[in-house]
């Protein structure tokens, strides 16, 4: 699970970035609001923690423009701020949970998985769209007619990836920061490299499902008619 924090204070964010990390998450950290919401635009995260006293732009900021912007992302807030008023404004800026400094690591946790399990396959480990059902967690993807096919790690990440946000065009930059990350030195052909992978999987298994190339933006998972 892809996830951003931001945080000002050095010693917290180093902090914090190795506790997630030793939890399994993969994690993008930033200092300052500005930087937050370039990097929450990009739309590329499976969760956000956001703290509120941050430089340049503050937490609340960033949560009422990136909602702004169509980004749904669940939002933590972290923050030192313990009064009531700032809870609802946190709340009301578009955070979903907000927990205030300081706080018990095991809480911080237990928060975060609550809101990572808001979009995320069934318990049986699938995501289904039209025809097809995606076994995550043995990397199988399943035709209703029966057939089906196991999957390569970058496979299974494009397929997730286009099935959790059915109906939108995914950019060539969206999907290669999600699957590759900011560090990688992956190039945008290896997007297209991999996409033709994941077409010839659904052509294997016979689906009406296809993912269609929007010349100039990126890519899209539908249906054809039959």
């Amino acid at each position: 699970m892809k996830v951003l924090l931001a945080e000002d204070e050095k010693r917290m964010n180093r902090a914090l970035c190795e506790l997630l990390r030793q939890e399994g998450y993969d994690v993008d950290a930033v200092e300052n609001g500005e930087d937050a919401l370039y990097a929450i635009e990009g739309d590329i995260y499976d969760l956000i923690v956001l703290d509120v006293m941050m430089p340049g732009m503050n937490g609340y900021d960033v949560a009422r423009q990136a909602r702004f912007a169509g980004i749904r992302t669940p939002i933590l807030m972290l923050t030192a701020k313990g009064e009531l008023d700032d809870k609802v404004e946190g709340l009301d800026s578009g955070a979903d949970d907000y927990l205030t400094k300081p706080f018990m690591t095991r809480e911080l946790l237990a928060r975060l998985r609550a809101l990572g399990r808001r979009g995320m396959p069934s318990a049986d480990g699938g995501l289904s769209f039209e025809d097809l059902t995606l076994d995550v967690k043995n990397a199988t993807l399943r035709c209703e007619n029966g057939k089906s096919v196991r999957l390569g790690e970058k496979e299974l990440h494009i397929l997730e990836y286009l099935i959790a946000n059915q109906g939108r065009v995914l950019t060539r930059e969206q999907i290669a920061l999600k699957i590759w990350g900011y560090e990688s030195d992956a190039e945008y052909n290896n997007v297209e490299v991999y996409m033709s992978f994941a077409r010839k999987k659904l052509a294997f298994v016979e689906s009406r499902c296809e993912i269609k190339a929007k010349r100039g933006i990126g890519y899209e998972l539908r249906c054809r008619n039959v």
